[in-house]
């Protein structure tokens, strides 16, 4: 379905500006269908013959809906619009006439034309028509309750036809929470309470306070409940500052172990401030899991962190075993283990400064590749060069996936280009890609290096990591081949990845291993193609 933005820009002749505060509309708007009881539906003229075309609509929680069919991408004319016509073209609230039927359902139809205040704080030019209608099937007589919503309603459309509602939103206020079924709670000119929902009632007691609502001057009792003397000063000064008509971010309020969220709006019909709407939400469980959330996050950060020590102390007592011991393939073995267990340990930690089980990965391959050419045994300078983004990878992902590059890494390097006295000895295939010295400082394209691709294609994770060296040797067969690292590889890649791998002859010499890993952790255990 097309937006309210498509919708404008594709049928009227609306500003941006104009339709950016269609947009605040649509996205406070729910506030006025509660407290109406009524679906809201926003037209916009299309043409000088009266034709309207609906581009959002909202429909009640406090009450049954008036349109089972929705309504957004509709165009009607003629007496069908005339009460939207008198409202554009007046500039004023329409609430003539009598009930019309949707099928077998009767409704009344209001009209309230749509402006946008100038540059200068004066009254612009109607935009659009907020058509108010409302269900009256189940028509009775309004309590006290539905009796204060219906004119804070009414006062609020006024405001829509002035110019000032919605408010400008804050920064970092994505919604319009709390909601009237929260609770609702409104005051005159001088902040006395006039009238609490029941719901209201409850949320003042959770934080201590027993008596009934009406006629507290609510600023000062915010300043009394609150635990923090700080917060309660600032949830008054949103009271107050309603009040002369400005609308104040939104407040929390602690005390005697609860917590309540409040938000206030000034009334202001016409222009006259004649008090304020402050809606209130208990929120006391919701921050309990809040710093449940904080505390478990605190504790896996914490959990990583030990991790990656207690993994630096084994690779420390590797490597300090390594040093005493005397046969060659024993040291070669317990120094292979000790760039397994810090590859690792890198991984962790990432984690342990992340606030999810998410890692940068793009940061770990460049350590891991250049920890790959410092610590292997050549005697050829090989460069490493990433190409691409890895981007955000879970956390189950990352330390099997970081495990596997740096054994690719290190066969790229090793055997890739192997030190002189193994090539001088060994012969090399012609297709082998191995750059001699001469050629690689006479050509600089030529040099030893190892690239690590990666790409993201249909939730799978494409890596691959090529050489420009010897190549693989004519027998080599990845999938028997007896070597731990490629062990490793494999059962890491096939097992814990659930991914492919292959290994064959780069285009232009040297090695190619191909990856393809699925990202989704539901994703099947077949074989991905690379």
């Amino acid at each position: 379905m097309s937006t309210l933005r498509d919708l404008a820009e594709e049928h009227t002749h609306l500003r941006p500006a104009d339709i950016d505060h269609l947009h605040r509309i649509a996205g406070d708007w729910q506030l006025l269908s509660d407290l109406s009881f009524a679906d809201l539906l926003l037209w916009v003229p299309v043409d000088a013959e009266g034709t309207f075309l609906c581009v959002a609509q909202v429909r009640p929680t406090t009450a049954p809906t008036a349109y089972q069919d929705d309504q957004v991408g509709r165009i009607i004319g003629g007496s069908e619009v005339a009460h939207l016509g008198v409202a554009y073209s007046q500039g004023r609230i329409w609430r003539e006439g009598d009930p019309v039927w949707y099928g077998d359902v009767p409704a009344r139809h209001e009209a309230i034309p749509v402006r946008l205040r100038t540059a200068d704080g004066e009254a612009g030019e109607v935009i659009a028509v907020v058509g108010r209608d409302t269900n009256l099937s189940t028509a009775r007589t309004p309590s006290q309750l539905e009796l204060n919503y219906l004119t804070t309603a009414d006062d609020l459309a006024q405001m829509i036809a002035d110019g000032t509602f919605p408010p400008p939103r804050h920064p970092g206020e994505t919604t319009s929470a709390p909601r009237v079924g929260d609770g609702l709670v409104r005051l005159d000119a001088g902040g006395k309470v006039t009238y609490a929902s029941p719901n209201a009632q409850s949320a003042y007691r959770r934080l201590g306070y027993a008596s009934h609502l009406v006629g507290e001057d609510l600023a000062a009792l915010h300043r009394r409940l609150a635990g923090d003397p700080l917060d309660g000063t600032e949830a008054a000064n949103g009271i107050l500052a309603a009040l002369r008509g400005e609308a104040p971010p939104r407040r929390e309020i602690d005390a005697r172990g609860a917590t309540m969220l409040t938000r206030a709006l000034p009334l202001m019909p016409a222009g006259v401030p004649i008090g304020a709407l402050v809606l209130v939400r208990d929120i006391t469980e919701v921050r309990r899991r809040d710093r449940a959330l904080i505390t478990k996050d605190a504790t896996i950060r914490e959990i990583h962190h030990r991790v990656k020590n207690n993994l630096q102390t084994v690779a420390a007592l590797l490597r300090l075993q390594a040093r005493r011991v005397a046969m060659p393939e024993a040291r070669v073995a317990l120094e292979e283990s000790v760039r397994r267990v810090a590859s690792i340990a890198l991984v962790h930690e990432t984690l342990s400064m992340s606030s999810d089980e998410a890692v940068e990965f793009d940061g770990i391959v460049d350590r891991v590749a250049s920890a790959a050419t410092e610590v292997a045994a050549t005697e050829v300078s090989v460069g490493m060069r990433r190409k691409g983004s890895f981007g955000v990878l879970p956390a189950e992902i990352a330390t099997s996936l970081v495990m596997v590059l740096n054994e690719l890494l290190l066969n790229a390097v090793e055997h890739g280009f192997p030190p002189a006295d193994e090539t001088d000895d060994a012969p090399v295939p012609p297709t082998s890609g191995v750059v001699p010295a001469v050629v690689a400082e006479s050509d600089p394209s030529a040099r030893p290096e190892v690239v690590v691709s990666a790409h993201r294609f249909r939730k799978m994770l494409h890596v691959s990591v090529t050489d420009n060296g010897r190549g693989l040797p004519p027998e080599f067969d990845a999938e028997r081949g007896s070597r731990l690292g490629l062990q490793i590889v494999r059962a890491l890649v096939t097992g814990e990845l659930r991914g492919t791998i292959e290994l064959r002859a780069g285009a232009k010499g040297g090695t190619e291993a191909l990856l393809v890993v699925p990202l989704a952790r539901n994703a099947p255990e077949g074989r991905a193609q690379a």
